[in-house]
């Protein structure tokens, strides 16, 4: 029997797997460092970064300028709590409100954070604008939603392996089916205690799922309707990922409230965002929510810069060529081979659906030999295979990357005919 020599990498995934809590299931790569498009594992091979930390680093990875403004902010103020202003975070508030054309912005750190403190406020905005009984607010919900990993993120979701035995669940949560505008009709009308439709405009966990024209549209005209608002949770599918500053700008919707999170600090920091007209941010007032983080100074200086970065280098715009040139090379493949059933996707936000192949193989499988063949890329429910590289790459790199893609694709079709 042969034995295999430990590597640099068998040591740091040792490392996790004996020390860290078992709630990941990352592919075996360790890496090192990241710069632009590409990150280097521990070993030194370079790999084009296509799941870019699920959207975080739209700006490319260590993105000089955004590093130069978290270098320059950590040596002077890094934290003073909501205790205190600082010179900052006034600054930063002009600076997204007018960004987004919102009113207000209340500050967070993690996306999760962002959809509970959107639920708080809608609640609020209910009992104290809409006229709800209090404790009797709903949010309306979809079905194959992901917004996090808290109790009441999971309590929203429809995925047993994220809310079985956790529970008790959270109350007053409604879910429906995605992309269905008659059954949110029939929510809404039937129930007057709905206090806000949650939901994400393009689903990302649960595969890139592209609603069909006019749902966004139809949403915004319901809410108005029934006189709910309409939550857009946009952190993973914002900020130039589908090839417009929001996905929601595909069809000229303005939510009531919007959350972001993600690449609002180019893959740095937790930072996050909720933003809202005064109606609906000025229901909660001191004491009422906060976070001690939220707000810092590092993370204004940082998401500023974030965001004049995506606008400086027409980042947005690169995001809608190249997704374009990116699915037309996918669907080239799938023209070549039965193992791609169906491609999907908008700006860099993408998807190929795997078909079960060989020996009970999967889009596991296909992901495990990307990586080897210098391109990591990760599943999600096991036939579906996320592509969305940094804004930043360019048409040769989009090249580059869909031949390996080709190379392993077409391998595995032909290891499966013969």
């Amino acid at each position: 029997m042969e034995i295999r020599e430990l590597t640099k990498s068998d040591y740091f995934i040792n490392l996790e797997h004996e020390y860290g809590a078992h709630n990941y299931h990352p592919l075996p790569v360790v890496l090192d460092r990241g710069k632009g498009i590409f990150v280097w594992d521990v070993e030194g091979k370079k790999y084009f970064d296509f799941l870019s930390a699920y959207s975080s680093v739209n700006q490319g990875h260590c993105h000089p300028q955004i590093i130069n403004a978290l270098i320059n902010q950590a040596q002077k103020l890094t934290l003073t709590s909501r205790a205190f202003h600082n010179n900052l975070l006034g600054e930063y508030e002009k600076y997204i409100t007018e960004y987004f054309h919102f009113d207000k912005v209340l500050p967070m750190n993690t996306g999760v954070e962002a959809v509970e403190t959107a639920v708080k406020l809608a609640r609020r905005w209910a009992y104290k604008i809409k006229g709800v009984e209090e404790n009797k607010a709903a949010i309306l919900f979809v079905e194959g939603n992901f917004h996090g990993r808290t109790l009441l993120a999971i309590s929203a979701s429809n995925d047993p392996d994220s809310n079985k035995q956790f529970g008790p669940l959270a109350p007053g949560i409604l879910k429906i089916a995605y992309n269905n505008l008659q059954a949110i009709e029939n929510e809404f009308s039937t129930n007057k205690n709905i206090a806000g439709f949650l939901f994400e405009p393009i689903q990302g966990e649960a595969g890139v799922i592209v609603p069909d024209e006019g749902y966004l549209k139809g949403i915004r005209e319901l809410c108005t309707k029934y006189n709910v608002l309409m939550i857009a949770d946009e952190i993973q599918t914002g900020l130039g990922r589908c090839g417009k500053m929001l996905a929601c700008d595909y069809e000229n919707v303005r939510p009531d409230i919007l959350i972001l999170g993600k690449a609002l600090s180019g893959g740095t920091i937790p930072v996050s965002a909720v933003l809202a007209d005064n109606e609906i941010m000025l229901t909660i007032q001191p004491g009422e929510h906060g976070s001690t983080y939220g707000g810092n100074p590092l993370a204004c200086a940082v998401a500023i810069e974030a965001l004049k970065i995506l606008e400086e280098e027409k980042l947005i715009e690169n995001s809608f060529l190249m997704g374009n040139i990116f699915r037309e090379r996918m669907l080239q493949i799938q023209s070549k081979s039965d193992l791609i059933t169906c491609v999907r996707g908008r700006g860099l936000f993408n998807a190929i659906v795997i078909k079960q192949f060989g020996e009970n193989k999967s889009a596991w499988d296909v992901c495990l030999a990307l990586k080897e063949e210098g391109l990591l890329a990760k599943q999600t429910h096991g036939d579906i295979i996320r592509f969305a590289p940094p804004l930043v790459i360019n048409e040769k790199q989009i090249h580059e990357a869909a031949d390996i893609i080709e190379k392993v694709i077409l391998e595995f079709n032909y290891k499966t005919i013969s």
